[in-house]
């Protein structure tokens, strides 16, 4: 288990350096090399040459074409990544081929020596320090055995400093080998976190619910993230490298104009706002954009646009509007309701006592009806004036959002108000939907919803009443509820409402039913309000979507909106 986590660490030290696999097509091409060099001279002299080194040349072609061949076969064939161990084999076995040509050679006198060098160098650059100085000690021993030993020669001063060469080449080598290493591992290791930042940096761009376009000066596409392809409804991941300035101005002029003149004019737009057009439908969006300069030669000047759909920011802005605007009229209308209020009760009493004097006619009596009715119709109106006013939390305790809901429902379904055969479905969880709140003033605001829009659908049609707890990433943008809350939705299948009709809808005295007043959905909004959520509406042509959005009971009082 210790050697092969040597050989491990040992091996991912060179593999940072070298090739293995093509380090090994070199030696093998090396030894090969050398070893049919010495065998054709060795043919080419064989008359006159010593039978022992004739022998000694013969035998080390073959034995080095068996040994090129087998390790051709596991690094190419068997694609095997060639480990320390393999390396030692290949190391100590050119060892001996270069001894052989030393002998052949003349021992002593001969100039092959040096090939022991090239050897140590190889050794020192693909193996641990350790393994390094472990070839040049095998090195020198076959040399010197080679020199004193089998060719009885003597143990000269000149042999000596060959050794020590030897031995400085291994070392010298080996300390430059051992500081290329760190630098490979260094380049390792900046390149494996660059790779990894734009991992993250591509999962991030993937994810983000903004849409990313980067062109060139000539308007290609050099970049677009999904978001964009789905928020423009083009198939922007087949367009890279071409011209798409034309394409965005039809779908979205905001993004091509700001992208066109990002790059002729180098302006940068933070926050422009726009309509983006998508399967006929036309939404706000929000587009900021930047540029590149680049350098004018390899790097071209880029601009870049983000975008994204603001409907929901848009929405919420004209509700916050629209609470304040209520807030002020709920404040005229409570100051304007007990102005007349009181003058108004005296003359409906005045005028019934002397519509019921004996000296009074037939006309006066009737005119008198006629005064009282209305001047009752005028007290109901200031009553509702007073109830709008009057929107306030009174207490607040723990209820239940579902049951609340499904009151509300029921009590609306059986007002003699509503259309005829209009069904009610009610879709409420049976685990309890606890909120902290003034449980009257949500009844009344969910009961005109769900009245309203009884009244509102069409015959034979179904108004859907649904209610459930919702996280955080389930609410609209903008809504800033941390850890999620509630969502009642008052769906029906009616017509749809005008665009005109829907924006003026929460407003004061806005209203399409004939004799109605107008308060019943302003109501709502300031009750909602009054709990810290929101009433969102949306409208097509398959019916109209009343969505309320309350706050988790675990927020807390400072939470900002």
């Amino acid at each position: 288990m210790i050697r092969a986590n040597f050989f491990q660490s040992a091996d991912d030290k060179f593999r940072g350096l070298l090739d293995p696999r093509r380090v090994v097509r070199w030696l093998n091409l090396a030894r090969f090399s050398v070893a049919a060099a010495i065998f054709v001279a060795a043919v080419g002299v064989w008359q006159d040459a010593d039978p022992e080194r004739t022998l000694v040349a013969s035998l080390t072609f073959p034995l080095t074409m068996i040994f090129v061949v087998g390790s051709s076969i596991w690094t190419e064939v068997q694609r095997k990544i060639p480990s320390v161990a393999f390396f030692y084999g290949q190391f100590i076995y050119d060892l001996m081929v270069v001894t052989a040509v030393v002998h052949v050679t003349g021992g002593a006198l001969s100039g092959f020596a040096a090939l022991y060098i090239l050897v140590n160098a190889a050794a020192a650059i693909m193996l641990p320090a350790r393994g390094a100085l472990l070839v040049a000690g095998l090195g020198s021993m076959l040399y010197v055995a080679d020199v004193i030993v089998v060719g009885a020669g003597p143990l000269s001063v000149a042999l000596m400093l060959q050794l020590g060469v030897f031995v400085g080449v291994a070392f010298g080598t080996s300390s430059i080998a051992a500081r290329l290493r760190e630098r490979g591992q260094g380049t390792e290791r900046l390149a494996a976190e660059l790779a990894s930042a734009r991992l993250r940096a591509a999962d991030i761009l993937a994810n983000i619910r903004s849409g990313i376009i980067t062109v060139d000066e000539f308007g290609a596409l050099q970049y677009a993230n999904p978001m964009a392809s789905e928020l423009l409804g083009l198939p922007l991941e087949t367009a890279i490298g071409r011209a798409v300035i034309g394409d965005l101005r039809r779908v979205a002029p905001v993004v091509g104009n700001a992208l066109d003149q990002a790059l002729r004019d180098h302006v940068h737009l933070s926050r422009a706002e726009g309509f983006l057009t998508r399967d006929g439908t036309a939404f706000p969006a929000g587009v900021t954009t930047t540029s590149d300069a680049g350098d004018g030669m390899h790097v071209p000047r880029t601009a870049t646009a983000i975008f994204q759909d603001i409907s929901d920011q848009k929405r919420l802005e004209q509700l916050n509007l629209r609470a304040q605007r209520l807030e002020a009229v709920a404040e005229l209308s409570a100051s304007l309701a007990h102005e007349i209020r009181n003058p108004l009760a005296s003359i409906q009493s005045a005028v019934e006592q002397m519509s019921r004097r004996p000296a009074a006619t037939d006309d006066e009596r009737t005119l008198g009806n006629l005064i009282v009715r209305e001047s009752g119709r005028l007290s109901r109106l200031l009553t509702e004036f007073l109830d709008f006013a009057r929107v306030r939390v009174t207490r607040m305790e723990p209820v239940d959002l579902g049951q609340i809901a499904r009151g509300a429902a029921s009590l609306a379904s059986a007002h003699p108000g509503q259309a005829d055969d209009v069904r009610l479905a009610i879709e409420v969880p049976d685990v309890s939907l606890t909120f902290v709140g003034d449980e009257d003033l949500l009844h009344r605001a969910l009961f005109n919803l769900v009245l309203n829009a009884m009244q509102a659908a069409p015959t034979r049609t179904t108004v859907r009443v649904t209610a459930r707890s919702v996280t955080r990433e389930q609410l609209p943008a903008g809504v800033a509820f941390e850890r999620g809350g509630f969502e009642i939705v008052v769906a029906d299948e009616g017509p749809g409402i005008d665009a005109e009709v829907a924006e003026r809808l929460f407003e004061p005295f806005s209203t399409t039913k004939p004799g109605g007043t107008g308060l019943g959905l302003a109501v709502t909004h300031r009750a909602i309000e009054a709990h810290r959520g929101y009433v969102l509406v949306d409208s097509d042509g398959a019916g109209t979507r009343f969505t309320v959005l309350l706050p988790s009971p675990t927020r807390t009082a400072g939470e900002t909106r």
